[in-house]
């Protein structure tokens, strides 16, 4: 197909509404003229940090990633949303709460039936001045990352929340990361909620504790299948399947580093298989991997620096798990990793990869050489604060 849409989910700035409106932003991509370019704007002032496309192609789910304002509201509540997509654009289906703050992560299982929702939950806490039997004490308490589990209609509308964990735990705390002051593994931090291939399962990387949760949802509940420790302080981020449904990569935060796994499709299982660095050579700032994904033919494994600001492709041989440097191409220079790229998708065809260059603001397409994964910038459009980018 010479021409891909695409759709951008962007961060709003409250200040300065008309310039940063956040919401979602349709794109065309000609992949013969190598051409970008922006064609319709919806759902202003929506926080739509990740999306999602329901398997028949025609739903569109998001994020509103904020948390809620107290007793008022005064501001829209946490919640995610569901969009019709046909010719003319979207339209709002509608859309539902977001137990827990900050939802930021939700997939579908293969047949449509289910959405899964991570709730990554902030760095703030109250301190809680309590009697003890000894005298007075301060504790700490931090918001709750929760993993929700919705039903989805014929339609695609999102249906009321049928199943929900609240996350537990924290890691090594204070930690190396600069994060939250010290604090980044203060408590749970649910960063992803993904099927595996067969729909049976969810993946939930909780990079506050370090701990790979596996849940059964064969029941319509969030059921725990398996539970893997990753190492202290590695923080897993973000999972990707391979299609085969037995091997799993992930990315590690606070580690710079992606590990990949043996997954049993029959009990949830996880084996780590390799660990390596996803830095390019030669960088040397402070970094935050974040998204990763499989190119359609697996042969490779793409994630995204923050710090470094790099997109890297790896070589992954799926058989052994191995891993090994191929290409990077430079993104544009972050403040911090904080407010850096977030996100990346593949065309089905794994001919290009769109990026959403935060810095630059901007969605970027790459061409990427099937032999080596190398990396040519085709095309670029402006796009306010771009957190996400969705190949529809």
């Amino acid at each position: 197909m010479a021409t891909t849409t695409l759709l951008a989910g962007a961060y709003g700035y409250g200040p300065d509404p008309q310039n940063y409106p956040g919401g979602l932003h349709l794109l065309s991509f000609d992949a013969t003229a190598g051409a970008l370019s922006s064609r319709t704007s919806h759902a202003p002032g929506q926080e739509a940090g990740y999306l999602a496309l329901a398997p028949d192609g025609r739903t569109v789910y998001t994020v509103d990633e904020r948390k809620n304002d107290g007793r008022g509201p005064v501001g829209p509540a946490a919640s995610i949303q569901a969009f019709r997509l046909d010719a003319s654009g979207l339209s709002f289906l509608g859309g539902q709460p977001a137990l827990g703050p900050f939802p930021t992560y939700l997939s579908t299982d293969p047949a449509g039936r289910w959405l899964a929702v991570a709730a990554h939950g902030s760095f703030d806490h109250v301190e809680r001045v309590v009697a003890t039997a000894g005298g007075w004490t301060v504790e700490q308490v931090y918001d709750d990352s929760t993993v929700s589990l919705y039903p989805l209609g014929p339609d695609g509308a999102i249906g009321p929340l049928a199943d929900l964990v609240v996350l537990a735990g924290h890691g090594p705390d204070p930690g190396a990361s600069p994060q939250a002051g010290g604090h980044a593994q203060a408590s749970a931090h649910a960063h992803c909620a993904q099927f595996d291939p067969s729909g049976r399962f969810v993946v939930v990387c909780d990079k506050g504790t370090d701990t790979i949760h596996v849940y059964d949802v064969s029941s319509g509940r969030l059921d725990e299948a398996a539970r893997h420790a990753a190492a202290p302080g590695t923080a897993p981020r973000h999972a990707a399947f391979h299609p085969a449904g037995d091997r799993l990569v992930v990315t590690n935060e606070l580690a710079s580093t992606v590990t990949s796994y043996r997954f049993d499709p029959a009990s949830g299982a996880l084996a780590e298989l390799a660990t390596v660095s996803t830095l390019a050579p030669g960088g040397s700032r402070y970094n935050e991997p974040a998204d990763i994904q499989l190119s359609p033919d697996s042969r490779f494994v793409v994630v995204n620096n923050r710090g470094q600001d790099t997109v890297v492709v790896l070589r992954f041989d799926a058989a052994t798990g191995a891993l090994a440097y191929a290409a990077h191409a430079q993104l544009a220079g972050s403040i911090h990793a904080g407010l850096a790229a977030r996100s990346f998708r593949f065309d089905p065809a794994g001919a290009h990869l769109f990026v959403a260059d935060r810095p630059a603001e901007a969605i970027i397409a790459y061409a990427v050489d099937p032999a080596t994964g190398a990396l040519t910038e085709r095309a670029r459009a402006a796009v306010p604060q771009p957190a996400f980018v969705l190949p529809l």
